[in-house]
């Protein structure tokens, strides 16, 4: 069988965060394959781990993906300082005689940015709102290699995940678990020192804050899960997410001094795209008297190039401004007026780009994440949950269809949810042996006590 076949049928999606449907990205011919291996945001422990762990399966996996796109270059990109996982899988490459490049980068964020990783290793800028591709680039993530190896070489489909716990736990941990197991036995097991917490899923910049108890109860690791921080609820982190942007827009209204620091430092804007938030600040006090499309577009049309990174507003703005939340405002006005804006041609990245980046080791006690900072997690446990609850939504695009009926009895690997016919997406599989209890167009909830029975 073809490998994209091997890959849709595995429903393979990005494990970094993304979701993307890896047969889709894999389906084209690239001069670069690019493997991120950066672990863009501080505190997650999941990429090194696999690096660490898996080196012969990461390799494996990346070889098998570049001959398929034909590359001239395959590059492993990861941190400098990341000597132990470097180390295990050069070693790897030299067993397997695998031509990979490994590039070291500098600790900075956001690393883990593809189109800055591909601006950095290739010396190319993506367009605004492109992909790689558009550049001879195909990006992956260390997590999808280990998938697409297991895929091709055992037929393992994606049924579980490797994720990292962390923050206000006894000590941070690995876990590989089935996918849809409940976030709260995760945290569990991490045993955490604090009893009414909020939790981040995800890095502190980018990932989903959830603070009610019932939400959080109710969520679940999906395919794109990599990490779960544990927070007091009046954590700065916690705190801030909870600012309506109805306050946020009049804080910036007020308050932004237009100093420009959330433009200079901003990593899209450092590799040549049109996006300047100080600009976007500056105008805001016009949104509600600006009728004419065209003034409006050119007043917070740059807001779609914004990649919702979170520097601007976490690191840069010494005004403790949100230009970020702005830029997706902006963004869904843009979308509600339907207002199109036109890319830039042949953007080009500027020379003070070296000087510009961030250092992870500044933004972390930006973040209040000093005490967690020089932690990590020594142990990888199993979980066995009793029952999960598998959503049908865990990638970008549609949501696969359930093929499947209530009552009936499944065993672990078998297909759930067939990906969406004639559109993006990405078919879902059983994460346990068991019964289904319940299953609808969002998701099933399999038990494995009642296959027990």
């Amino acid at each position: 069988m073809e490998l994209i076949k091997i890959v849709q049928n595995a429903g393979i999606v990005g494990a970094g965060g993304a979701g993307f449907p890896t047969h889709v990205k894999l389906n084209a011919k690239a001069e670069f394959f690019i493997v991120n291996a950066a672990e863009c945001e501080p505190l997650i422990e999941t990429d090194k781990f696999l690096c660490r762990t898996f080196p012969d399966k990461i390799v494996g996996g990346t070889v098998i993906a570049a001959a398929h796109l034909g590359a001239k270059r395959t590059v492993i990109a990861l941190k400098g300082k990341y000597r132990a996982e470097i180390e295990a899988l050069k070693r790897s490459a030299e067993r397997a005689n695998a031509n990979i490049e490994f590039f070291e980068m500098p600790s900075f964020y956001p690393a883990g940015d593809e189109q800055s990783m591909v601006q950095m290793v290739t010396g190319k800028t993506v367009p605004e709102r492109g992909i790689p591709l558009e550049v001879g680039a195909v990006v992956n993530n260390v997590g999808t290699m280990l998938n697409l190896f297991d895929a091709v070489n055992e037929g393992k489909p994606v049924c579980d995940k490797y994720l990292s716990v962390v923050g206000e736990v006894k000590e941070p941990i690995m876990l590989h678990v089935p996918i849809g197991t409940h976030v709260s036995e995760c945290i569990e097991k991490a045993a955490p020192s604090i009893k009414d917490y909020a939790i981040i899923l995800g890095g502190p910049m980018m990932g989903k804050t959830v603070i009610d108890p019932k939400e959080i109860s109710e969520s679940v690791v999906t395919k794109t899960t990599g990490n779960i921080i544990v927070l007091p609820q009046d954590h700065y982190l916690i705190q801030r997410s909870m600012v309506s942007i109805e306050r946020i827009k009049k804080q910036a209204r007020s308050a932004c001094i237009q100093c420009r620091f959330c433009t200079d430092l901003c990593p899209r804007y450092l590799i040549g795209h049109r996006i300047r938030p100080h600009m976007i600040m500056r105008n805001l006090w016009r949104e509600d008297r600006l009728s004419d499309d065209e003034e409006f577009k050119q007043c917070f049309g740059e807001a779609v190039n914004c990649c919702d990174c979170g520097l601007c507003e976490m690191f840069s703005c010494p005004m403790m401004l949100s230009p970020r939340k702005i830029n997706i405002y902006m963004k869904q006005k843009l979308r509600e007026r339907n207002i199109k804006v036109e890319k830039t041609p042949d953007p080009a990245v500027l020379d003070i780009i070296d000087m510009h980046r961030v250092p992870t080791e500044r933004l972390v006690p930006r973040l209040g994440l000093s005490e967690y900072y020089p932690l990590h997690a020594r142990e990888c446990f199993e979980l066995y949950p009793d029952e999960v609850y598998i959503p049908f939504s865990q990638h970008i695009g549609k949501p696969a269809e359930p093929r499947r009926a209530a009552g009936e009895k499944i065993e672990k690997g078998e297909l759930l949810a067939a990906a969406a016919e004639g559109a993006l997406s990405a078919n879902i599989h059983s994460s346990i042996s068991g019964r289904i209890l319940s299953i609808d167009n969002k998701g099933a909830h399999i038990s494995r006590k009642e296959e027990k029975a």
